[in-house]
């Protein structure tokens, strides 16, 4: 049954232009939206935007029972640009290569370099439940496929290179669109690899001085690299001589018989839009700004392969919280493989959902992950009592299923700092972190991990690649009795009253009442006072005389979790009673 259109937000008004488009264009034919990646290394969470803004339009047409195709173009066979951070030098010796020509890195399991870094998004793509139709180009090239476009490209060559001019600073780039905010200097080189290797980088605009234009690259037959610059063509023949400016070969090759080439990729973006009769694909910043390749792709789309441009919204930088301590060990910016190792699937797909393109946001890697977590059971609270605004309805549903899957989600919800802090204080230790998340809950004990998994799993691969060692929590296994042999008479009995009330308020809700309420206890307060100021100073500094019993330490995890953690026994015996 076809749905109608949920709560409005930006992926319902998208999808209401993009239908409206593709009828007013195309009626009676699938609805074409499009992504573009070239893996010429980790495709990052930055270029996730590519697919999942194209994504989730496709899924809201497809809601409403259009037919429609998402499709990815894998751009392998694009030029290998440089040797990235981390393998050897040597593969300099692949630069201008295919990419599909380039030897997988050290140790991969792949045939080629471009194999290798498909890999690890087509996995990912999978757990989000992204569908899509793939598109190598080096298959569509080698093919023969666009044959005819390239003719086509050759024979307007001239009209190309006049649009090109139109948009020709003497040599100078004209600048992309600011983002919205300042980027620190850990994500602006983030920015800037996100953005290596995509299919302008690189390429001139046109001929030089004095030149003829080619739109047309071919690869080298004896090098097997795009060094290469072509010397004449014959319109009539397709005859086509080039030389390679690297070793010198030169070949004279019939265009319409030649599949080692390609069109630069000016020409070869808009190529695909008519090719593919897409309605919809967005494009970042590096493409959006005047004479880029969006913006010129536009006019040579219409004037020499008489197509439309697509709808395609500029998305803005994803930044990652957390970021700078990955880069500086791996050499590079986390990936949407990295980004599902410490979150569930629907929470990532909700950071995508609930920002329009044209808004920055941050994927946490560190403790801000925390918060996150705690928004998004907040939203699903406010959901199951019905008083979550429209788009944060529409978000959520977006984030939690597609018009044909419901994703994976984790049974019972616990928060994931709750999970977070068991998985450090237990170092994953199955009996143990069963025995503390039986005691949450008394009334409703966890009885099997699967009842918290994956979201607990996700949990402990964040505690083990993302918590520095410094903030690990370690339970003291004796007590500390210097420590207690001088405390006074008022810390000790604030250690008694709470030794007391354990037993009777042993879970994680008694307990946070009891850790807040024994400072009360002591000043002659009532149990339901509200905090003032010097409450505050009396309850935070009984929380630090906890750690520094328990972990040797003035500060750690939430203190309901880690006295579970301990157990009713252990933690008598450290705090002396």
């Amino acid at each position: 049954m076809t749905e109608v259109a949920g709560p409005v937000d930006w992926v319902t008004r998208y999808a209401d232009e993009v239908i409206a488009e593709a009828e007013r264009r195309s009626p009676g034919k699938p609805v074409v939206c499009a992504s573009g990646l070239s893996p010429s290394g980790p495709v990052h969470l930055g270029n996730l935007r590519e697919v999942m803004t194209p994504h989730l339009v496709a899924d809201e047409i497809r809601r409403r029972g259009y037919e429609v195709e998402h499709l990815i173009s894998w751009d392998d066979y694009d030029r290998f640009r440089k040797v990235p951070a981390g393998i050897d030098a040597s593969w300099a010796e692949h630069i201008g290569k295919p990419l599909t020509a380039v030897p997988a890195p050290p140790g991969s399991r792949f045939p080629n370099w471009a194999e290798h870094f498909k890999a690890a998004i087509i996995d990912a793509l999978a757990e989000l439940g992204v569908d899509y139709r793939g598109i190598s180009q080096t298959e569509m090239y080698t093919s023969g496929a666009y044959r005819d476009q390239i003719l086509l490209a050759m024979r307007e060559r001239g009209r190309i290179d006049e649009i090109l001019d139109r948009y020709r600073t003497k040599g100078r780039p004209a600048p992309a669109p600011k983002q919205s905010q300042k980027l620190d200097e850990a994500e602006a080189a983030a920015a800037a690899e996100a953005a290596e290797g995509s299919g302008a980088a690189d390429e001139d605009d046109g001929a030089a001085a004095g030149a003829d234009y080619y739109p047309y690259k071919p690869y080298c037959g004896q090098c097997g690299k795009d060094l290469t610059t072509v010397t004449a063509y014959d319109d009539e023949t397709t005859a086509l001589t080039y030389v390679c400016t690297l070793d010198g070969f030169t070949e004279t090759v019939l265009l319409n018989e030649f599949d080692r080439g390609k069109l630069v990729w000016k020409v070869d973006w808009p190529m695909r839009w008519a090719f593919e009769g897409v309605h919809f694909e967005p494009s970042g910043v590096d493409h959006s700004s005047p004479g880029s390749s969006f913006v010129v792709g536009g006019q040579i789309v219409a004037e020499v392969f008489h197509g439309t441009q697509p709808i395609g919204p500029m998305y803005a930088f994803v930044g990652i919280s957390g970021m700078a301590k990955m880069s500086s060990s791996r050499g590079n910016v986390p990936t949407p493989s990295d980004a599902l190792a410490i979150m569930e699937a629907p929470l990532l797909r909700w950071m995508y959902a609930r920002r329009r393109p044209n808004q920055s946001f941050k994927v946490a890697f560190d403790a801000e992950i925390q918060r996150l977590y705690d928004e998004w059971d907040a939203l699903e609270t406010k959901i199951a009592a019905g008083t979550a605004a429209p788009a944060d309805v529409a978000a959520h549903d977006r984030a939690i299923r597609t018009a044909t899957t419901v994703l994976p989600s984790t049974p019972v919800r616990i928060a994931y700092r709750t999970l977070a802090s068991i998985a450090d204080i237990t170092t994953g230790h199955d009996e143990q972190t069963l025995r503390i998340l039986s005691d949450i809950d008394p009334a409703h004990p966890i009885t099997d991990l699967a009842e918290v998994r994956p979201r607990l799993d996700k949990a402990q691969t964040w505690v083990n690649t993302q918590l520095p060692p410094e903030s690990r929590t370690q339970l003291r296994t004796e007590p500390d009795k210097e420590l207690l042999a001088s405390l006074d008479d008022t810390q000790r009995e604030s250690l008694r009253l709470l030794a007391e009330s354990l037993d009777t308020n042993w879970s994680l809700e008694g307990l946070t009442t009891l850790v807040y309420g024994v400072p009360k206890k002591m000043a002659g307060l009532p149990p339901d006072t509200k905090p003032t100021q010097e409450l505050k100073v009396a309850q935070r500094t009984f929380f630090v005389l906890l750690y520094r019993l328990l972990i040797s330490k003035e500060t750690g995890p939430r203190l309901p979790t880690l006295l579970l953690s301990a157990g009713t026994t252990r933690l008598k015996t450290l705090i002396g009673q």
